[in-house]
């Protein structure tokens, strides 16, 4: 137990410090695990309070990301591909960037439809279930979705740490880091975390309610 409250003390020890290296070498404990846990919980309880205080972050934060970083994919992609073929020059940077702003896309994108339900829900099949069952299994998916996102939080977290300590550049370019971009994975899933505690919350207000626990879903039905 001591030991842990020795690593954990380190953790905060090197984030205070702000030298990446010791951050990365505190991360690789099995105190990151605890830490991880706490942030879990508390970043996803923080972002909870956000949208219900700030609405429109609540309403348009993960698909406002969504559709800037798809229309700057798209935009890097159209204009270096004729760069390339009319003009014969090219971005250094135009094959390495889009993967990255993806990865950004992708797990905000995951955030989205965890809000919407609509990763493997079988709705239609919980439907049918008694409304104790239903309730069950809808707190089941938000323990899931917690659990998910502790692991990928910490382990993300030790990637993005161990990229800044190496001074990772993006190819292409001269002094734009490789982790400012990784970062955005233990972000999206403390947005994660968020959506799965705010659908519990909405699930218990309606089990107490009398109201319906589970309605049909569909992608971008929100």
């Amino acid at each position: 137990m001591t030991t842990i409250a020795n690593e954990i003390a380190e953790i905060f020890s090197a984030v205070l410090s702000n030298d990446a290296w010791m951050i990365s070498e505190s991360l690789k404990t099995n105190a990151a695990w605890v830490v991880g846990a706490f942030a879990t919980l508390f970043g996803g309880a923080l972002i909870v309070a956000i949208y219900r205080y700030v609405p429109w972050i609540e309403r348009k934060f993960e698909s406002t990301v969504m559709v800037s970083t798809y229309l700057l994919i798209g935009a890097i992609i159209f204009v270096e591909v004729f760069r390339r073929f009319i003009l014969n020059v090219q971005a250094p940077w135009s094959t390495t960037l889009p993967p990255f702003l993806f990865l950004i896309m992708t797990w905000a994108g995951c955030a989205y439809n965890v809000k919407l339900r609509t990763h493997l829900s079988f709705s239609e099949f919980r439907m049918n279930m008694p409304r104790p069952l239903q309730f069950t299994c809808l707190s089941l998916d938000a323990i899931l979705w917690i659990g998910f996102s502790w692991i990928v939080i910490v382990t993300s977290t030790q990637v993005a740490a161990n990229s800044a300590a190496n001074f990772q550049i993006l190819l292409g370019t001269d002094n734009v880091l490789q982790w400012w971009f990784l970062v955005s994975v233990p972000i999206s899933f403390l947005l994660v975390t968020a959506r799965a505690m705010e659908n519990w919350l909405i699930d218990f207000k309606n089990l107490r309610a009398g109201e319906v626990l589970i309605k049909p879903v569909a992608i971008g039905s929100d």
